[in-house]
């Protein structure tokens, strides 16, 4: 086995850093950047960029639309990394317990959120927990399957979701509205459809994004050269984002995040392995690793953690006890207002990072 194969084997920095650098995108959120920036920036030449850090209204694919894909994605590959030696042991059985734990785990935590959220208890299931706790349970009951066979899966769940939307409503399967297949199974589980138009069932087709980060994963774990492993990623991530956008130009099936309609998932799954793979040659074929990386790899350390602390204590605490300094010391010296929002939306995600960056600093890590 060659140096590389042995490292990769035991440690993947790169995806450490990918999966870091998309949960501190996450964690911005909730300390508020986005938002403030937005507002800060509105009608200077600066508005195109923050509208970057929104998901898009409808039709049409913005940056943050990648973040839910890039997550589940991430996901996928660190499964065969995580779970190689308990299957190796033909541990299956504690394996399955393992999982099914962890996916009611995030399934509660994901409707546990959405309380928070309302202030009262709530049954939704929107929420990006819940629908990677099910993704998950699809992605390793076909795991240990050929790739072939689980490309297969994964292409005939999103021909599924085509079959579902358009045989409930053959004249305007993705209309924005409430006559959609998402919003009847929405009603029918939660008596209630989202304002947003986001729909439960989005698990089934991004499903496909954790079992190609499954069966990436596997990739890289082989003994294969790096060559043999860049050249599928190269080629089937074009593909993919290629027949993406094609089937959103010739009017087949929009491209619409809020639904994850057939185009969506094939153009960010492209692109979630094709980032894979830039960050992969760049940090562990290249042996990129720089120490500033850590900044975001700290973070993937501790992600369900940091994602649930942000979106609860950090939302509802942290954002006002930073703006008692923000604030305080800079309201005195004539700054704008909006301009003092953005600095406190940083100071917020210095305060998410470092706890980070302390937790890892003495290893402490929350497992889900």
């Amino acid at each position: 086995m060659s140096q590389l194969a042995e490292n990769v084997s035991k440690r993947l920095f790169s995806l450490d850093v990918f999966r870091g650098l998309t949960m501190f995108l996450l964690i911005a959120e909730a300390a508020g950047f986005h938002h403030n920036f937005s507002e800060l920036t509105e009608g200077t030449m600066f508005s195109g960029l923050a509208h970057q850090l929104h998901h898009h209204p409808w039709n049409g694919l913005w940056f943050w639309d990648l973040i839910q894909p890039f997550f589940m994605f991430i996901v996928g590959v660190a499964m065969p990394f995580s779970l190689r030696k308990r299957l190796a042991s033909g541990d299956r059985i504690g394996v399955t317990k393992h999982i099914l734990r962890r996916c009611f785990l995030l399934f509660a935590f994901g409707v546990l959120l959405h309380c928070v959220y309302s202030h009262a208890l709530v049954w939704e299931l929107w929420n990006v927990l819940v629908q990677l706790a099910f993704t998950i349970l699809i992605a390793y009951a076909i795991m240990n399957l050929p790739n072939k066979i689980q490309i297969g899966i994964s292409l005939g769940l999103l021909v599924l979701t085509e079959i579902l939307y358009r045989a409930y409503n053959p004249e305007a399967p993705y209309a924005q509205g409430h006559e959609s297949f998402g919003s009847y199974v929405d009603m029918l589980v939660m008596g209630q459809v989202n304002d947003g138009y986001w729909v439960f069932v989005n698990f089934i087709p991004t499903a496909a994004h954790t079992i190609w980060g499954v069966v990436c994963g596997r990739i890289l774990l082989s003994h294969i050269s790096v060559k043999e492993k860049l050249k599928p990623f190269l080629i089937y991530g074009t593909v993919l984002l290629v027949l993406g956008i094609v089937m959103d130009f010739a009017g087949i099936t929009p491209i619409i995040k809020r639904i994850a309609t057939s185009s969506f998932t094939l153009a960010s799954g492209g692109l979630a392995i094709l980032t894979l793979t830039l960050f992969y040659w760049a940090i562990d074929v290249k042996g990129n690793h720089k120490n500033w990386l850590k900044i975001f790899s700290v973070v993937g350390t501790n992600s369900i953690f940091i994602y649930l602390f942000a979106e609860t204590v950090g939302v509802q605490w942290f954002r006002g006890f930073g703006q008692i300094w923000t604030e305080g010391l800079l309201s005195p010296l004539g700054i704008p207002e909006k301009l003092i929002m953005v600095i406190n939306a940083l100071f917020v995600l210095f305060i998410f990072w470092y706890i980070t960056y302390f937790l890892d600093k003495h290893k402490v890590y929350f497992k889900v």
